[in-house]
């Protein structure tokens, strides 16, 4: 077993009744998306991806994945949102939240050009001086702007330190694979290439060359992860709510959406799964936020967030429902030591194992949030690996797309992400009449 829906918390909000009301529904989204009849449908490129990539570009990816570990110290992914959530969400799964700070062979990894702070990207600048440096921009057009101006600034830093050749060998970019303004200036400047799939959306992207390549320089075995996906396609293949627990996850979510629970809070005990929690975030969030429909995706880390969020979700408005991912087991062992003076009172826990204490936590907290009316979906995870890492990937894109179906929308557009480009493109004065008349218009409001 690497992943297992455990129900056991859904028993006081969920009937047969309503499996039973609910299967249709989810029986029609299967044939739509097997069918490849839906809204969308040309995005579909992700349920073939862990049998059918190219062979040939993860080779290529996993040579140049050597070549920067052995030319560099830092490593920088440039890309935002679903170009770099995954990646990040990967490394941290697979190694450590504290991966840069841990002994290790390969570079640190830094991910830029995912906002516009001033300050972020000097800080991280600073970070890179006096160091050997490698970066790889991803993305599909090149002119996203905040990938787009991160690139600028660590483009110009490396021709200054290495000179304009020394740069090319130094510049890695994932682009699409015959068009847009990166995908000329990676070909006029010599720059390796990859391609991102006209066919998968950037937040279904991360088993693309997308993840792929700042996955594979942090180490990880990427044909494992690959695998891990192609294994949970096969497991979750029959449109049954009783044999598939990715399509009983998207039911459940719409069950509960009807009867009024409108936020789905993603909860984790383990710091290094909280960019998963990220990137389950925008996965949901952009697919299913539409038409005046969806559910609201926020996440936490458990026990730490008990003490900020906890009161809300125990008291708060009945509005909720968690997602819980328990990881069942940990490849680190800490047993409490014993104190003779037990000043904290905490003796009864010495030489428990701390792993079991976090489990028991919570167990503990399942059941009050039950009990206050906040139902569970428990996800219950093996272990951390890259081959479950991939597994968790693809059952929670098969799931966002049944549910996106269920729903009643297009789980493979993002028309809304526009509307705040066009304003701050006119704000800023981007040449163009339409911006000149939407400047104008603006700055009424201000």
């Amino acid at each position: 077993m690497t992943l297992r829906l455990n129900d056991r918390y859904l028993k006081d909000f969920i009937s047969d009744e309503d499996y039973a009301q609910i299967a249709p529904a989810i029986e029609r989204a299967h044939r739509t998306l097997t069918e490849k009849s839906g809204a969308g449908s040309d995005f579909l490129g992700w349920t073939s991806l862990p049998d059918g990539y190219d062979r040939e570009e993860v080779a290529r990816i996993v040579r140049a994945a050597e070549k920067i570990r052995e030319s560099c110290e830092v490593f920088v992914a440039i890309g935002i949102g679903g170009s770099y959530l995954g990646a990040r969400a990967a490394i941290e799964f697979c190694k450590s939240a504290r991966y840069n700070s841990l002994p290790k062979k390969t570079p640190d990894i830094y991910f830029s050009g995912n906002d516009l702070s001033a300050s972020n990207l000097a800080e991280l600048l600073e970070l890179c001086r006096g160091k050997d440096i490698c970066i790889n921009v991803i993305s599909k057009s090149g002119t996203t702007t905040e990938p787009a101006v991160a690139f600028r600034v660590f483009r110009e830093l490396l021709e200054k330190k290495y000179g304009k050749a020394g740069a090319a060998e130094r510049i890695f970019v994932t682009t699409d694979k015959s068009r847009g303004k990166l995908k000329e200036l990676a070909d006029q400047n010599g720059y390796e290439t990859f391609v991102v799939p006209d066919d998968v959306g950037g937040r279904f992207s991360v088993l693309t060359p997308v993840g792929l390549l700042p996955i594979a320089v942090a180490g990880i075995d990427v044909y494992a992860m690959l695998d891990g996906a192609s294994s949970a396609k096969k497991t979750y293949s029959d449109c049954d709510l009783q044999k598939n627990d990715a399509y009983k996850y998207a039911a459940i979510r719409n069950i509960l959406l009807r009867k009024g629970k409108s936020v789905e809070i993603f909860a984790t005990y383990e710091s290094s799964l909280a960019m998963t929690a990220e990137w389950w975030k925008q996965l949901y969030g952009e697919s299913e936020g539409k038409d005046k429909k969806g559910i609201l995706p926020a996440s936490v880390t458990f026990t730490t967030d008990l003490h900020s969020l906890g009161q809300f979700i125990q008291e708060g408005s009945r509005i909720l429902f968690e997602t819980v991912l328990d990881l069942l087991n940990s490849s680190d062992r800490l047993e409490i030591p014993f104190d003779e003076t037990d000043s904290d009172g905490l003796n009864f826990l010495s030489g428990k194992d701390l792993h079991y204490v976090n489990r028991t936590a919570f167990t503990a907290t399942a059941m009050a949030h039950v009990d206050g009316g906040v139902p569970n979906i428990v996800l219950e995870l093996e272990k951390r690996g890259a081959f479950e890492f991939g597994y968790l990937v693809y059952f929670f894109e098969l799931a966002c797309a049944i549910s996106g179906y269920t729903l009643g929308v297009n789980p493979f557009d993002q028309p809304g992400v526009e509307a705040y480009k066009k304003n701050m493109f006119a704000l800023l004065g981007k040449p163009g009449e339409e911006n000149e008349r939407r400047r104008a218009e603006l700055a009424k409001k201000i």
